[in-house]
């Protein structure tokens, strides 16, 4: 069974810190928000970037010239929901170490922590590997691997993420160029691809349906992870091999 899509979405890639445009916000309702406490932690529960800098911190990873980054979709008005985020630590640009932030229309979470063992740079030909510990899709088992290609320069993004359990699994990119975030650039993208998250969340329902009317195996909600976060391994080598 095959099926496969391709949408326009709004990310922002952000240190927290920095100013911030007019129509964007940190922690307060505004037409697009973050809030600390969508991030960083259990769902509805987050710490924001302070957890991420513990995370790396048991991890190993200590360096105080390290920026801290997070690329998510932002919440539109009053809505929020994000399939996936990431929190990057990078040091002249260059990724160093990331965390996929996987949430399921579950209202379940569980974060990837994937970085080279001497946190030597990670470049889009790197295959980091996690083992699947959540229950994403009804329509795939709670089994397999995820396999990230991490792609991210000062122009654009490029993730390639591969769900492969056996002769099944799913592909996943996200991909764009980077510009600044002006008040202009954010009611453009409102007015472009208006509702946001929302909007985001109905499409996952809609291809939803179309698998269901396919007659794909649907499998019911499994319990959560016991732990928060697990930890991938990498490998080397050609993301299309």
């Amino acid at each position: 069974m095959k099926n496969a899509f391709a949408y326009g979405v709004d990310y922002v890639l952000t240190d927290l810190d920095s100013g911030w445009p007019a129509l964007i916000s940190r922690n307060r309702f505004n037409l697009w928000s973050i809030r600390d406490r969508d991030h960083g932690g259990p769902r509805g529960d987050g710490r924001g970037v302070g957890w991420f800098r513990d995370v790396l911190s048991e991890h190993g990873f200590d360096r105080s010239d390290a920026r801290l980054l997070l690329l998510t979709q932002p919440g539109y008005l009053w809505f929020r929901f994000n399939p996936v985020s990431f929190w990057i630590a990078t040091i002249d640009g260059t990724p160093r170490a990331f965390v996929a932030e996987v949430n399921s229309t579950f209202g379940q979470r569980h974060c990837y922590f994937c970085a080279h063992d001497d946190f030597r740079p990670i470049v889009a030909s790197d295959r980091m590997i996690a083992e699947k510990r959540m229950h994403v899709s009804p329509f795939q088992q709670v089994q397999g691997r995820y396999l990230f290609n991490f792609g991210m320069t000062e122009t654009a993004i490029n993730i390639r993420i591969s769900y492969e359990n056996g002769n099944q699994g799913v592909l996943a990119t996200l991909s764009g160029k980077r510009r600044p975030a002006t008040n202009r650039a954010l009611l453009g993208a409102a007015l472009r691809r208006p509702m946001g998250a929302a909007r985001v969340l109905a499409l996952i329902h809609w291809q939803a349906l179309i698998l269901a009317f396919k007659r794909a195996p649907f499998l019911r909600r499994q319990p959560p992870p016991a732990a928060l976060v697990s930890d991938g391994h990498h490998t080397q080598g050609d993301p299309t091999g």
